[in-house]
């Protein structure tokens, strides 16, 4: 039977806006990333998206965006985290290497890229295992690239360019496999962050 799980990104953080390396460390949405939450949310509302259960990461970004995405009862799991950068954590996103980072991260008592890539993909199986249909999980950009990565071979569509905040993949799930058949990426163009005066 052919499942779906829509992937998606949490809103900005604090640590976005200020460019900060923010992996398995936390900042809270700003006000722009909550109203990019409302947009994700209007998004399934008005394409009568309905799921049966909801997941996130154990980053509070992440269940704060969900609870605005949704008001399902949700299951947090450390495997839906971001990727682990080590002491790069809450650094200048400047100190970064140039991609593809693989094991740079190590050395510096992060992740390796392969790690996070078994640990996301298993985490997103055991989900669509469960007794779900239609599932939404709310984890981080680099997560989320590595997930689409794992299973770019059984899909026709790709996005070159980073993750936005609340970009929505949409997989298709049968047979054990993923297959990415949609991303949504919203406009935001006509939201502004409120400026306390």
């Amino acid at each position: 039977m052919k499942k779906t799980l829509y992937l998606m990104r949490h809103g900005q953080t604090l640590f976005n806006k200020r460019r900060k390396v923010q992996g398995w460390c936390d900042s809270p949405l700003t006000e722009l990333g909550i109203k990019q939450a409302e947009t994700a949310a209007k998004y399934f509302k008005e394409n009568h998206i309905v799921f049966d259960h909801a997941y996130c990461s154990t980053s509070e970004r992440a269940s704060d965006t969900l609870e605005i995405v949704t008001d399902l009862p949700y299951t947090r799991l450390k495997g839906l985290k971001e990727w682990n950068f080590g002491t790069f954590e809450g650094e200048s996103e400047d100190l970064n290497p140039p991609l593809p980072y693989g094991d740079f991260f190590v050395k510096y008592g992060g992740e390796d890229q392969k790690e996070l890539q078994e640990r996301i993909a298993a985490t997103c199986q055991k989900i669509m295992e469960e007794d779900n249909e239609v599932v939404l999980a709310v984890s981080h950009g680099a997560a989320c690239r590595n997930f689409m990565r794992v299973w770019e071979h059984n899909s026709s569509i790709t996005q070159q360019a980073r993750i936005g905040n609340c970009c929505i993949l949409k997989f298709e799930y049968e047979n054990e496999e993923f297959k990415l058949v949609e991303i949504i990426n919203h406009d935001f163009s006509n939201l502004s962050e409120v400026i306390p005066v």
